[in-house]
């Protein structure tokens, strides 16, 4: 499904939070919501859902306006930072919840659930309760009933911020591969460059709630167009990946490195000069 906004405007409490943003995911692709705190991410996910109306402006999926349509409607499923399991079910009654809202038949939706459960690596924790799960479980089984009901979009408000490095790595990853299975469009919310860089497709850069800058990784890398841009990307950092052809490939993202040998390598960011990429 491709997802559109143009011209969005809010103000809560008599604060401007969006002014004019507008942007388009194309079918299948995965984007990502950069900037820092404050800027209007998580803002922007709760008007695509429905959750926050705007003001003005239009919200889009296929080219139809569905400003009136109601959140359960969209079609599209929202994992938020702080997860909202539901702690009076198992975790295979959690994962099953959209699709009793659906009025799915219980045997189905149970089967559903199982299979959601083995897609996110949590094989045989059905009747478990939540609040035995460790936090990076949570976020599986939240992923799991996002998931459960086949939306046409996946929208994700920091999903990883609350997990050790460690974790953050194994949900980037599994995050990936269930975008690839599913073939959804997927939108993500996050603050951290490296996560937009190595997982999206498309990277819109928010600041002040406004939309400053959209394009691939390596365009947000090597051409940053505000200065807020700039100051994201320019910290020191240094991102694995491997060099075949005269290109660097870290997830998505993709850069020429002509001089450097096929092989791993690291891409490294260190502020006042341009990105580099080194031979390990």
């Amino acid at each position: 499904m491709e997802l559109s906004l143009e011209n969005i405007d809010l103000t809560l409490g008599g604060k401007p939070i969006l002014h004019d943003v507008g942007f388009t995911v194309p079918d299948g692709a995965f984007a990502s919501i950069l900037g820092e705190s404050g800027a209007g991410k998580s803002t922007t996910l709760k008007i695509i859902s429905g959750l926050v109306p705007q003001d003005s402006g239009r919200v889009l999926f296929d080219g139809a306006c569905i400003d009136d349509v109601p959140t359960h409607k969209r079609d599209v499923a929202i994992v938020f930072q702080d997860i909202r399991l539901f702690p009076n079910m198992d975790v295979a009654h959690n994962v099953a919840f959209p699709l009793k809202m659906r009025k799915v038949a219980r045997a189905e939706r149970m089967r559903v659930a199982e299979e959601m459960l083995a897609a996110v690596h949590l094989e045989g924790f059905g009747r478990r309760r939540t609040y035995e799960l460790s936090g990076g479980q949570q976020q599986r089984v939240a992923l799991a009933r996002a998931l459960a009901a086949r939306p046409k979009a996946l929208l994700l408000d920091e999903p990883f911020s609350g997990l050790d490095e460690q974790l953050r790595d194994e949900m980037r990853t599994l995050v990936s591969s269930l975008h690839e299975r599913f073939g959804m469009t997927s939108l993500m919310v996050t603050h951290d460059p490296d996560e937009a860089l190595t997982m999206s497709d498309a990277i819109m850069f928010m600041s002040d709630g406004r939309l400053v800058q959209a394009g691939t990784p390596a365009d947000m890398l090597l051409h940053p167009a505000h200065e807020a841009v700039s100051a994201c990307f320019g910290d020191a950092a240094a991102i694995e990946g491997a060099v075949a052809g005269g290109a660097f490939t870290a997830g998505k993202l993709a850069l020429p490195a002509p001089d450097v040998p096929d092989g791993p390598a690291v891409l490294v960011r260190v502020p006042d000069r341009e990105p580099f990429v080194h031979a390990l």
